[in-house]
């Protein structure tokens, strides 16, 4: 049995459907995001199961209890919020003991409570310090040892790395990792960032429009999408629209606007007629000045630079094939002195394997 359960849960506003009868079941020990853009529901799910807000109908399981009419502070779940919430006027310390004094702990037993929750995070020395004096990632770390003194079954993150800067966010993102397999608690974590969410979590569930387009685990949701919505909103993507010409034993043909002749691996219950989309990632295409030719199961494309975009370690590539299209690849700047391997408007050759792109079926040609 999961340690959390939601069972058809909906949440109106007026006219808008915020969260739209939504099914999905949590485990014990789990690192659970849920992903998506603003407005998709994500937050007011989280709000829903904190206890913050209501919902106009379903069911919020957690160990097989309804926690549907439970006040937030009866519920054993904490929220950790993107402002850090954080008392100005307590010292760390105080800040930690806070909750566990709410909960009539025995002062003898606080500081003790208190001292494990700051080693935990890593603050051991900074118990007498201020909110003001420390960092912001120092602060979230002080939310999230206040959160966790209690022992919570569920820790609820809602976006609370956004506020930092690249460098501290990827080092929190670490951090938060070692420290949910050291206590073990469920981690609800909320973020719009694909790529905090594919480093954080065991599990995904992509949210649009108040629905869980896919659940499933980050090398799954990034190399095989369910929508082309999942395709395009994890990271970047090559979208091509087409419809299956013909099929020939595992591999069907698609005619691609601007493209022409496509070929991919055959899907269940292909058939001719049949439209969809390609998902293809540029990591997984070959750009080069000339490509050999005949090699029966990939793909290959003329066309030229049309733009390109620096990184440092990889250089983006646009490029336009000679039929109008156009799709990102990519090269890593590995030659030494050389910063890359193109310019805008010299001729290129692109290619894929069959299997590097994968179809996406249209919902109404199921």
């Amino acid at each position: 049995m999961a340690l959390l359960e939601i069972r058809n849960l909906s949440r109106r506003f007026g006219d808008y459907m915020a969260v739209d009868n939504i099914s999905l079941s949590i485990e014990a020990g789990e690192f659970f995001t849920l992903l998506g853009p603003s407005g998709c529901g994500k937050t007011t799910l989280l709000r829903m199961i904190a206890g913050f807000d209501a919902p106009d109908a379903g069911q919020i399981l957690l160990d097989c209890v309804d926690l549907t009419g439970v006040p937030p502070e009866r519920r054993p779940v904490r929220t950790v919020f993107q402002n850090y919430a954080l008392f100005p006027h307590m010292t760390v310390a105080q800040n930690i003991a806070f909750p566990l004094e709410m909960a009539n702990t025995p002062k003898s037993e606080i500081k003790g409570k208190v001292d494990e929750a700051l080693e935990d995070v890593r603050l051991m020395g900074f118990a007498q310090r201020f909110p003001h004096e420390l960092s912001g990632g120092q602060r979230q770390r002080v939310s999230i040892a206040r959160a966790l003194v209690t022992h919570p079954k569920l820790l609820l993150l809602d976006e609370p790395l956004s506020a930092l800067d690249a460098q501290l966010r990827e080092q929190m993102q670490i951090e938060l990792i070692n420290l949910q397999k050291e206590v073990g608690i469920t981690f609800i974590y909320v973020t719009h960032d694909q790529a905090e969410a594919l480093a954080l979590s065991h599990r995904i569930a992509v949210m649009n429009r108040g629905q869980v387009e896919q659940l499933d685990e980050p090398t799954r949701i990034y190399s095989y999408p369910t929508s082309r919505f999942v395709a395009d909103f994890i990271g970047t993507c090559n979208l091509f629209d087409g419809t299956v010409t013909q099929i020939d034993g595992n591999i069907m043909w698609l005619d691609v606007p601007g493209m022409g002749a496509v070929k991919a691996s055959a899907v269940a219950g292909a058939r001719v007629g049949l439209r969809g989309t390609i998902a293809l990632r540029p990591e997984k295409t070959l750009v080069s000045a000339e490509i050999v030719r005949g090699v029966p199961d990939e793909n290959h494309f003329d066309g030229h630079v049309k733009e390109l975009l620096y990184m440092g370690g990889v250089t983006v590539y646009i490029v336009e094939t000679d039929g109008g299209a156009r799709l990102e690849t990519m090269l890593a700047n590995s030659a030494i002195g050389r910063p890359r391997f193109f310019e805008v408007g010299d001729a290129v050759d692109v290619a894929w394997r069959i299997d590097a792109g994968h179809f996406i079926v249209e919902p109404d040609h199921e």
